[in-house]
């Protein structure tokens, strides 16, 4: 059976963009797919009877190569066979979109500081993570438990792990934070209240960090989650996690609903906009890296402060209108959120072999 590889593809979809058919059912694919994806919705003809879905596939071109997609890769592998049995060339996507989910691609982050940033970015879960190296030595925020990703950016640049951060307990997939550190026995860093039950090395508000040569402030941004926090790199940089996005801000109930915080919507929301003014104060030219980005990322994903600031319509509404559109905007949850959230503080483990089913789908961590 012939199949591609998702990284393989990822690659293929800078060049010669093979076309990518989607057959899961339409609501499905609205909810998350490969970008640039068409969706042809036989998926029940094909489990049921093959040919019947070969009137719907005809409709395809019949130069481009295509390649099929599903959940997992196993209704898929019966279009691939139907559609070269109508004469097209066609291969599958190795695990379907569980498998386009593990795809990570990085790419250095213009900024002026002295050492480089590169951004990790991870487009099927829209997740943005970030490794700042300095004089040899490295951190990373923000990681997926996909280690090997950023093993391969620390040897790129032969630089030494003396870090690992996250801006706060995650709510749409399983930080490797804890494990990425403990393989290179170094300090996770996370803030004392979204670490409820984990070790971890405490960071709090105004702390400085240094990696070789470059400082980090701590910024305490809470409202997203309890413990969020920004890491400012010397006026050059914002990772803001879950805080501040380009377009949108943090969703605030996701704590709340997974049964971790002792508040409530319209509180977190407050707080979400005192942390949002705080980082406002920052140098207008800093480069704003948040850890999601809501569509497909192609790193590196940045906007200055300025820019966000021009274009973020939740950063033009006073505190009243911020905090009722907030409360009362609560899109599709992030699925599975309450064991992610509750796994990333600690509070629950969950075995290797389950965590590529935990974190399939999109993630839904801003608000609309």
């Amino acid at each position: 059976m012939p199949e591609i590889a998702p990284d393989e593809l990822g690659d293929r979809l800078q060049t010669d963009e093979p076309l990518v058919l989607d057959i899961r059912h339409r609501a499905d694919f609205d909810d998350w797919h490969v970008p640039g994806s068409v969706n042809v919705d036989v998926y029940d003809e094909l489990q049921d009877d093959p040919e019947a879905a070969k009137p719907a596939l005809s409709e395809l071109p019949e130069e481009r190569e295509v390649v099929t997609v599903c959940a997992a890769g196993i209704v898929a592998q019966t279009a691939t066979d139907v559609l070269q049995e109508m004469g097209y060339e066609a291969a599958t996507l190795t695990d379907g979109m569980d498998g386009w989910s593990r795809v990570h691609r990085s790419a250095p982050v213009p900024v002026d500081i002295d050492g480089d940033l590169v951004q990790v970015a991870r487009p099927g879960k829209g997740c943005l993570s970030h490794v700042l190296v300095s004089d040899g030595e490295a951190a990373v925020f923000d990681p997926s438990h996909y280690a090997a990703e950023y093993e391969a950016v620390l040897d790129e640049y032969g630089a030494d792990l003396v870090g690992v951060f996250d801006t706060h307990a995650h709510a749409d997939h399983v930080s490797g934070g804890t494990d990425l550190a403990a393989s290179h026995d170094v300090p996770y860093y996370l803030h004392p209240k979204d670490a409820l039950a984990v070790d971890v090395t405490p960071i709090e508000d105004g702390q400085t960090l240094t990696v070789g040569s470059v400082d980090i402030e701590v910024v305490h941004t809470p409202g997203h989650s309890e413990g969020s926090v920004s890491f400012d790199i010397e006026g050059a940089a914002l990772l803001t996690g879950d805080t501040l996005f380009h377009e949108s801000v943090g969703r605030v109930e996701l704590g709340v609903e997974a049964g971790i915080e002792d508040s409530d919507v319209e509180a977190n929301a407050a707080t979400l906009y005192d942390s949002l003014q705080r980082l406002l104060e920052r140098p207008d030219d800093a480069v704003v890296l948040p850890s999601h980005d809501p569509g497909s990322p192609e790193p590196p994903v940045t906007a200055t402060l300025a820019e966000v600031n021009e274009r973020n319509e939740d950063l033009g509404r006073d505190r009243e209108a911020f905090i009722a559109e907030l409360a009362a905007d609560i899109p599709d949850h992030p699925p599975n959120f309450e064991r992610v959230k509750r796994t990333n503080v600690g509070q629950e483990a969950v075995p290797d072999d389950e965590l590529a089913e935990l974190e399939l789908g999109p993630n839904n961590c801003a608000a609309e």
